[in-house]
């Protein structure tokens, strides 16, 4: 399974990494040319930033498009955040007040991706890997299960720091390696699986429940937040998710469905789990559907639900 090589350095200054998610710096942006999808979007610095394949950590700053800045329990989410940029090889980092934003730090650290292609955001999709490749900037390179273990993105999972949340384009064999670490990581209560409520269930009753108290899925965060943000209460949320169609695998019976199956929330109830362990569910890419369709329809908005 090829995957273009894509050698640069990691960039934070001024910007607002997370947990799964840093700006690079490429040493020839034409290398990014060769990435299928939409082209990616390098900013005025030459910087693109990155979806770590695979992962997703608590968020440190969720912007709802239906207003605010939302995280999850700041804890877990810093300590994955950190886990990155000590991958990265970043020191000296300064954070403004808000702790969002890097105000200064000894980045341009040496790096590279493994990359096939470039999501409707313009981020390429990335396996992620400090130092500099042993293949040629821009030749192509076999990623098996052996080397993907060198990568951030197996390193996150294996240490319980983030989430494993898988996408179509992710190949079998990777994504079983990767589920395996998700595994060990759970049974042994690391990082955010000692406090993980996705599958037990949680009490949506108050934002401050979701944002401080509970750790969750991040998918499965957002979704909850723009709902509650935008109706004042949990109370629906399964059957306003049902109305978004968002198509998933499940991998428990190869059957294709929509999130709003997994999830479980009686009628009149604020209390929601997620049926199945993540690892088992693959979402779609819908590169067709607009950003935010969620959010859109709670706002009001008339979109097309089977534009995926």
């Amino acid at each position: 399974m090829p995957f273009k090589v894509i050698a640069g350095t990691f960039q934070v200054v001024n910007y607002s990494p997370d947990g799964d998610s840093i700006r690079f710096h490429p040493a020839d942006p034409g290398h990014l040319k060769g990435l299928s999808g939409p082209s990616a979007k390098i900013n005025a610095r030459g910087d693109v930033q990155l979806r770590i394949e695979a992962i997703d950590a608590l968020e440190t700053h969720y912007q709802s498009p239906g207003g605010g800045n939302h995280h999850q329990p700041f804890d877990l989410a810093q300590q994955a955040r950190q886990r990155l940029l000590d991958f990265a090889g970043i020191t000296g980092v300064v954070w403004d007040n808000r702790q969002m934003t890097v105000t200064a730090a000894n980045d341009g650290t040496p790096g590279y991706i493994l990359a096939r292609a470039v999501e409707k955001y313009g981020r390429p999709i990335a396996f992620v890997f400090a130092g500099d490749p042993p293949e040629a900037d821009g030749g192509e390179a076999f990623l098996d299960a052996d080397r993907l273990r060198d990568s951030y993105n197996y390193m996150a999972l294996a240490a319980g720091l983030t989430f494993p949340t898988y996408y179509t384009g992710l190949f079998a064999d990777l994504r079983n390696a990767l589920t395996e670490a998700t595994a060990k990581a759970r049974a042994d209560k690391l990082g955010i699986h000692a406090r993980d409520v996705t599958t037990a269930g949680f009490d949506a009753d108050t934002l401050a429940t979701i944002t401080d108290d509970v750790v969750i899925l991040p998918k499965l965060f957002r979704r909850v937040i723009d709902y509650m943000v935008n109706m004042g209460s949990a109370v629906g949320f399964k059957e306003k998710l049902a109305e978004s169609r968002e198509p998933v695998l499940d991998l428990s019976t190869a059957n294709f469905s929509h999130f709003d199956n997994f999830v479980e929330q009686a009628h009149g109830s604020t209390r929601i789990r997620l049926t199945l362990e993540p690892e088992l569910l693959v979402f779609d890419e819908m590169p067709l559907r607009r950003p935010n369709h969620f959010a859109a329809m709670l706002s009001g908005e008339t979109v097309p639900a089977d534009d995926a």
